[in-house]
């Protein structure tokens, strides 16, 4: 049985799935991609398991969740910085980390996209939103996934109550070309720190203080609807 049989066995996927045209994909990301995280982007489409943990896709709505998006490449950037200036440490070269998925806590999981030509070899890794901890799983996201959904894997930085409600998967609400999708916090308050925190755990550069730029703001929203 592979991880994706444990993960369908667990929680399983929606009936209704967008189709992923995955050599279109892979020429717009310049790799290959593992065979397991494309089975599993498939069979589930954009979403997040537990409500906590949203796996990137290349038809996630929210560009912080676009397998294709900026993200990957500005936590690379991110990251090549934190170790240079010995800000935080990073466990392995940041130029071989692909963001994979990013939680509500802000932690952020990565492939380590090594060997680059062998993506079916790639192991995960998280790490700490903005901390020092880092937590690797020697195997691949659909059996990452699996393990912690099936409480047979504990990620230090992941909430203790993360399965108290048990394994689940929510999609995401579709979002069509001509209807850009409403911003739900107009007229919302919302904090401001909290908002600069977020965006920098999630690779965007923020200044301290000023306007927020409206395109992190809604982004930010999309994030934390409600």
């Amino acid at each position: 049985m592979t991880g994706l049989d444990d993960l369908i066995r667990l929680c399983p996927p929606p009936a209704d799935v967008p189709a992923v045209d995955w050599p279109a994909v892979e020429t717009t990301l310049g790799t290959r991609l593992p065979g397991d995280y494309k089975h599993l982007a498939s069979a589930y489409g954009p979403g997040a398991f537990c409500d906590f943990l949203h796996v990137h896709h290349p038809h996630a709505p929210a560009p912080w969740a676009n397998l294709t998006g900026p993200v990957p490449a500005a936590l690379r950037d991110q990251l090549t910085r934190d170790r240079d200036q010995d800000r935080f440490p990073v466990p392995h070269d940041p130029q071989a980390l692909f963001a994979i998925g990013v939680t509500d806590n802000g932690n952020h999981l990565f492939w380590v996209a090594t060997p680059r030509t062998a993506p079916d070899a790639w192991r995960i890794t998280v790490n700490e939103a903005r901390g020092r901890t880092w937590h690797t799983f020697d195997g691949t996201l659909t059996g990452f996934l699996a393990a912690v959904l099936g409480g047979q894997a504990q990620v230090p930085v992941f909430p203790r109550d993360l399965l108290d409600g048990g394994a689940s998967f929510t999609p995401s609400p579709a979002r069509t070309a001509s209807a850009p999708a409403p911003w739900p916090g107009r007229g919302r308050r919302i904090d401001s720190q909290a908002v600069r925190a977020w965006a920098r755990a999630n690779g965007y550069d923020i200044p301290e203080r000023g306007r927020i730029p409206a395109t992190i703001l809604q982004t930010w929203e999309e994030a934390h609807p409600g």
